[in-house]
Formats: structure tokens, C-alpha cells, sequence
């Protein structure tokens, strides 16, 4: 029989708000925001006062002898032995209102709860203004467990309670009275029921018993085991990261501070940047360990090597929150076009560039100056692309682990490796058919539409048909007249004639434009080759010019048909969006084009994957059909993602092998045409949608080998591959994530596609 990790045990709350108040359990939530209402507290001192099970509380050994001292603090702060992992909110509320303690709302408000008590009906209630003035309430039961309060609340009670009815209470009312009031005052004495878990249970036991006995459901994350760890060893470090979130949402905190346009900051999410520059892990499985002072070699846990890893978080934790630091990153985000957290679809996006930055910042010697217009590119083409919406953490060790094999202190470098990375992704393919593709979507939270919008800002665009710019509209200290509107250019009227009512057709992104109709115009229901040449007729030529240009309007397209109209304004949205990401490179020469050299030698990642051989199996050394569903799966995965490229010919490891066996057996179609009728055909037969719009087959010359790229763009809608064995109907999803292809089912598959295409 293996050891248990866990006694029962029992607590009075009175020995419990002792122990909370000693220092030997840690219940830090008391200073942060307490999620449970007034209503929740009054309904649990209900229960216990009718003698009601209340659940079990669930602490954890946290292996600090006593009077250990916390990290980086005097003497006074001690680290406690037992942390709450179950029953948080239970103690928080039975702690504040026992002690009067403030808890910290949801809004960063300090409020006290306040509790009554009706004697004659032995009921709670939460404390208002009506409570306070009824004589038959204890209005605030606080002051039962106060110093000398008692007594005195108890006969402030009886007064208030004769001067309402007018006529003094018998003996005997008020001793029934007083014995429930006592019975209130006695909930001190309630017993608890206590698990405690052994030291020796490591955070994935913890939190699995978490789950398998917390009615609600929820999961612990690794995260939660890394703040639970600071409040332990390090509580002021869990603190500022609390204090820095929270002035981040308040409203005219004074002197410097936190808030800007784009992010509201969670305590885990600064973590997750500190952890990533000072241990290089986007992954936190590892760096809880690390940070308990354990040797993943040996699996010794040391108070030398924990105090070392605390030091280094300290390091990078200083740096995060240095105010400065966290500005100067958001005006690299502005400068990319970006105006306020609306446009903004991924938080991760936001984290991880400023990790980038941080990285750049310290480690590279590059100045804010130098950092804005790199980052500023790194931030569009991870938000627009996608980068850190799947897998984010995988994609996020994969970039630090490209930064991290360059020479320390070389700006030079880290700028060049970032450029490298942008040019892999903003590859001529994606400008010209993937984001085309991708606008082919009516959501209004798609990362490509902000996108266009940013590109607008960074061009100094107009509102069409206005003369008002659209990045001072979108001004977040300014309040504009009216809203910057999107609004179709084929009015749903006019449509709805043409037989055309799908709500994703009318609402297409390439339907709707920034526009500022004329007075006169506003309930026109037109078709455009109606009203197009009423309206711009009296406009200035050049103004109409430049406005056509930025609103990616085709050539007459109010002569065009719907379908064609929306295809080709399309492909001019992606140049408007091509055209304001390469001002961005300021002075910098032009992109050149990544090579298929430079793509292997990076290795596989969220947009490149190698198989060798898609015919031949280079271990039997003979043909092998099964290979072909490999190719399948990954170019279906490259379409449902955000298009990548597949090196046929290349081992995983990145060793060109070419595809001259796989050429034998072709027979008499052995040529580089006669391959490329092969994936063609095995794609076409395979998936759910012809890909002759969607990738492109070239035969590039690696190092004496001759490779097959296969180069794959997004696609506009969910593509489905056909089972590996047996199977007529195309019923598989897969999707890249990370450096892997995943497949995805049910509710999983459902969600991805609400999130990638709306």
C-alpha cells in the first residue's frame, strides 16, 4: 500500500483565526480581491449557526521550519508552515468579519463585510442602511468577538430593542435573546474538518487532489503553485506584483503609475514574464521545482540553491515592473499602430513582446530608441498572425530559444535574429494569399482586421469620405464627437435585392469600411454604382485618390459584383496592411526574402515542419503508402492554422535527405512535374477543398539535394482531411500548434473554429 500524503485533522475557527493571525497558516487573500459576495458570507454564518456541514478545508505542508524568515525581508517576516489550498474564501470571509479586518474587492475598494444578526428570528442578513436602523438587528455581529464588546453590544441590543416597542423587556425575553446571541458568539468554537497534506505532496498531487475534491470544479495551474510558493518564501515579491495590477485598474492613483491603454495586468501574467527573463521558460512545469531550491539532476531540495532561484526571479521581477521599462514597451505598440486594448485580440501577444523587449533591453544594451521600431514589427506580426493564440507557451520557448544561442551584448544580433523571424512569417505567400484569406471572415475581433485598422493609423489615414483622421478618433484620453463606425459599402438593403442575406456575407470584413456618411446619405439604401458617383462627384480628385488607396478600393468597383467586389478588395486590403508594416522598418533596407536554407536551419516550428520522404521509408528502404496520410495531416494543419511551409525531403532533425528515392517510385512519371501531380493530386483527393488557390510546389536546391516545399497559406474556412485508414468522407480536423499537428475534436474543435475565423 503506498504512503498517504494526507491526516485529518480538526480546527476551531478560534484556533484557526490564531493561526492566521500568527503567521503559521498563510492566508495571504486577505489582501487581495475577494470574490465571493456579502450574500455567500451571510449564508455560510447561517449555515454554521444551524449546525450545517460547511465543507472541508484542505492545507498544505509547506516545509519551512519554524521561524524560517521569508527571502529579502527582516527578521519579523516568517514563512508559513501550512498554506490554504482549499477553503480560501471560506476563511477570508469568516476572518474578516471575526477580527473586522478589510478585505479588497473585485474593484480594489478596502470595505469591511458587515454581517447582522435578528435574534428574535435567528437570521442573517447583509448590513445596509434599512438593518442599521432596525432596533431588531445586531447590525455589524463584529463587535461579538471584539475586545469588551460583547457585553456591551448585548445591552446597546436590549435599549434599542425597548425604545422601539416602548416598554422594557421581561427577564425571561431577554435571557431566550442573549442565548441566541450567545450562540452566535460561540461560532468561534466551531470545528473544522482539516485535511493536511505531507510536504513530500509535489504540486501535481496537490493539485489533482485539489480537483478531485472541490465541488466547483476548479483547476489549480502552475501559476497558482508559483504565487502560493512566493507567499511562503517571498510574500513582499507576490505583493508588488498584486500592487502593480492593481494600480494599473484604479483610476487617479497619484504620482506614477501602471495604467495605460492596452492591458489591465493579472499578478500571474507579470509572472509569467518575469519567470521568462530571468530562467528562459515560457513553461512553468519546471520552474516551480527549481524555485523550491530542487536539483532536477540529483532531486534534492536545498534552502542554499532556493534562496539563489528566489534572487534571480527578484533580478528579472525588478525589471518587470520597472515603470519605465513598462512604457517605453507600450509606445513600441502604439508605434505599430495600435491605439487601445479594443484592438487588441491576445494579451499573450502583449506579455511575450514585452519579455522580447525586457531581453532586448538588459541582456542586448539596446536603448529604448533602438527597441521601438523592432518591437514595434515583432508586436504586428505576432498579434496579426496569430503567434501566441495557440500554444503560446511552446511558441514562446522556441523564440527564447532562438535569442538565447546569441552572443550576450550584441544588439546587433538580437535585432537581426528578430527580423529574421518577422521575414519567416511575412513571407510573400502570406502577404498574397494568406491574409487575403484570413479576411475572408465576418468576426469583428479578427486579429487581421485590427490589422488593417493599425495599418490605417500608421498611413495617417482618413475616415472615408471625411476628412478626420483615424488614429486621432481612436485616441483613448479622447473622447471624439461620434465613434469611428465600420459600415457596409453594399448596404444590407441593396444585397437583400440581390438575393444576398447571409448575416457573414453582408457583414463581410471587405464589405464594411471606416466611412463618414454625408448628412443626406445616412438612410441610403442604394446600390453603390447608385450612390458612389452622387457622393464623391463634388470631392476634391486628390483627396478621393488617396482615399480610394487607403480604403483598398478596387477600380470601379461599384460596377462589380458583389462576390468579385469583396475577392479583390481583399487582396488590396493585405497590400494597404504590406504597405504601412514596411514603414516600420524605417531606414532599414528592404526584407530579403528567408531562403528554403535558412528556413531548415531554424528548425521546425509553429510555421515550418520536415518529414523525409512522402513515398519512401527510409528505414524499410522501400515504398510505403502510409506516408501519404503524414503529408495530409500536415498540410491540413498548416491551412487551419496560420499557413507554414512543409519541407518534403528533409529528417526531423534538419538533415537534407532530398527526394530522390521517393522520385524512383514514381516510375514513368520519375520528374519534378510528375511529383508535383502527385501531392497535387494526393491533396485534392484528400481534403475537403481544392488547395490550388491555398498552396504553391517548388523544388528548391538544399545543400546537393533537391527538396519538395510545399508552402501553404491560412484558409478562410475550416478544411477537413479524410481518416488515415479507410474512410470516403474528409471528417478529420488538424491544426498546427506549436511545432506539432494536432487534431482536434467535439467542443475543442467547435471553440478553435468560433476563435479563428468567428
Amino acid at each position: 500500500m503506498p504512503p498517504t500524503l494526507y491526516r485529518d485533522t480538526g480546527y476551531t475557527l478560534r484556533h484557526l483565526i490564531e493561526n492566521i493571525e500568527g503567521g503559521r497558516i498563510g492566508l495571504p487573500d486577505i489582501q487581495r480581491p475577494f470574490v465571493w459576495s456579502a450574500a455567500k458570507t451571510r449564508d455560510l454564518f447561517d449555515s454554521m449557526y444551524r449546525g450545517y456541514p460547511i465543507g472541508t478545508l484542505m492545507f498544505w505542508e509547506t516545509g519551512a521550519e519554524a521561524g524560517t524568515r521569508q527571502i529579502g525581508t527582516e527578521a519579523g517576516d516568517r514563512a508559513p508552515q501550512l498554506l490554504v489550498v482549499d477553503g480560501q474564501q471560506r476563511l477570508t470571509a469568516l476572518f474578516a468579519v471575526l477580527t473586522g479586518r478589510k478585505i479588497v474587492t473585485k474593484a480594489f475598494d478596502e470595505i469591511n463585510v458587515r454581517i447582522a444578526f435578528h435574534p428574535e428570528d435567528q437570521t442573517f442578513e447583509v448590513t445596509d442602511a434599512a438593518i442599521e436602523r432596525d432596533a431588531h438587528f445586531i447590525p455589524d455581529i463584529t463587535a461579538l468577538w471584539a475586545q469588551g464588546g460583547y457585553k456591551s453590544t448585548v445591552r446597546r441590543f436590549f435599549q434599542r430593542l425597548e425604545q422601539a416597542s416602548g416598554q422594557p423587556l421581561s427577564d425571561a425575553a431577554k435571557d431566550e435573546l442573549e442565548e441566541r446571541i450567545d450562540g452566535v458568539r460561540d461560532l468561534h468554537e466551531f470545528r473544522f474538518q482539516v485535511v493536511e497534506l505531507d510536504d513530500s505532496a509535489d504540486e501535481e498531487q496537490v493539485a489533482d487532489i485539489f480537483v478531485r475534491i472541490n465541488s466547483e470544479g476548479v483547476k489549480l495551474n502552475q501559476s497558482d503553485f508559483i504565487l502560493t510558493l512566493m507567499s511562503v518564501h517571498w510574500e513582499k515579491g507576490r505583493r508588488q506584483l498584486e500592487d502593480f495590477s492593481r494600480a494599473s485598474v484604479i483610476a487617479g492613483h497619484s504620482g506614477p503609475s501602471p495604467r495605460n491603454a492596452f492591458l489591465d495586468p493579472s499578478p500571474d501574467q507579470l509572472l509569467r514574464v518575469a519567470v521568462a527573463v530571468a530562467f528562459r521558460r515560457a513553461r512553468l512545469q519546471h520552474v516551480y521545482s527549481v524555485l523550491r531550491g530542487k536539483d532536477l539532476g540529483t532531486g534534492k531540495v536545498t534552502a542554499a540553491r532556493r534562496q539563489e532561484q528566489f534572487e534571480r526571479l527578484a533580478q528579472a521581477h525588478t525589471k518587470v515592473l520597472d515603470l519605465t521599462s513598462w512604457h517605453e514597451f507600450f509606445k513600441c505598440v502604439t508605434a505599430a499602430g495600435f491605439r487601445s486594448r479594443k484592438m487588441i485580440t491576445s494579451d499573450s501577444a502583449l506579455l511575450y513582446s514585452y519579455t522580447i523587449w525586457l531581453i532586448g533591453r538588459h541582456d542586448f544594451g539596446l536603448t529604448a530608441d533602438e527597441l521601438r521600431p523592432v518591437v514595434g514589427r515583432w508586436f504586428f506580426m505576432a498579434h496579426t498572425t496569430g503567434r501566441y493564440s495557440n500554444s503560446p507557451e511552446s511558441q514562446m520557448e522556441f523564440d527564447l530559444g532562438r535569442i538565447g544561442g546569441l552572443p550576450p551584448g550584441d544588439g546587433r544580433a538580437f535585432t537581426a535574429e528578430l527580423d529574421r523571424i518577422i521575414a519567416a512569417n511575412f513571407t510573400g505567400d502570406y502577404w498574397e494569399i494568406s491574409l487575403p484569406n484570413r479576411l475572408d471572415t465576418s468576426s469583428s475581433r479578427s486579429p487581421v482586421l485590427f490589422a488593417y485598422q493599425a495599418a490605417l493609423n500608421i498611413l495617417d489615414a482618413e475616415m472615408l469620405l471625411d476628412g478626420q483622421r483615424i488614429r486621432d478618433l481612436l485616441d483613448p484620453s479622447v473622447k471624439p464627437a461620434k465613434p469611428v463606425d465600420r459600415d457596409n459599402l453594399f448596404h444590407r438593403k441593396s444585397l437583400a435585392r440581390l438575393g444576398i442575406t447571409d448575416r457573414r456575407q453582408v457583414n463581410a470584413i471587405a464589405n464594411m469600411a471606416y466611412v463618414t456618411w454625408p448628412s443626406d446619405e445616412l438612410s441610403n439604401t442604394d446600390a453603390p454604382h447608385e450612390y458612389w458617383p452622387r457622393i464623391t462627384e463634388a470631392m476634391d480628385p486628390e483627396v478621393l485618390e488617396r482615399q480610394v488607396r487607403w480604403h483598398a478600393l478596387p477600380v470601379g468597383w461599384e460596377q462589380l459584383d458583389y462576390f468579385t467586389f469583396l475577392e479583390r478588395r481583399r487582396q488590396l486590403i493585405a497590400k494597404v496592411v504590406r504597405e504601412a508594416f514596411e514603414t516600420l522598418t524605417g531606414e532599414r533596407p528592404a526584407y530579403v526574402p528567408t531562403t528554403p536554407a535558412d528556413m531548415i536551419a531554424a528548425g521546425e516550428s509553429q510555421g515550418t515542419e520536415f518529414k523525409a520522404s512522402a513515398r519512401w521509408n527510409v528505414h524499410t528502404r522501400q515504398a510505403d503508402r502510409s506516408l501519404r496520410h503524414n503529408i495530409v495531416k500536415a498540410v491540413c494543419g498548416f491551412l487551419n492554422g496560420e499557413g507554414g511551409s512543409l519541407y518534403i525531403g528533409v529528417a526531423d532533425d534538419g538533415t537534407v535527405l532530398g527526394i530522390e528515392n521517393d522520385l524512383t517510385t514514381l516510375e514513368s512519371q520519375a520528374s519534378i512535374d510528375g511529383y508535383e501531380l502527385f501531392v497535387r493530386q494526393l491533396l485534392d483527393s484528400s481534403l475537403s477543398t481544392p488547395t490550388v488557390t491555398t498552396v504553391r510546389v517548388r523544388f528548391p536546391e538544399v545543400s546537393g539535394h533537391v527538396v519538395c516545399q510545399i508552402s501553404v497559406a491560412a484558409a478562410g474556412r475550416p478544411v477537413f482531411a479524410k481518416p488515415a485508414k479507410g474512410g470516403n468522407s474528409a471528417t478529420d480536423f488538424w491544426v498546427r500548434v506549436g511545432n506539432a499537428t494536432k487534431q482536434l475534436h467535439g467542443d475543442d474543435l467547435l471553440r478553435y473554429q468560433e476563435e479563428h475565423w468567428g
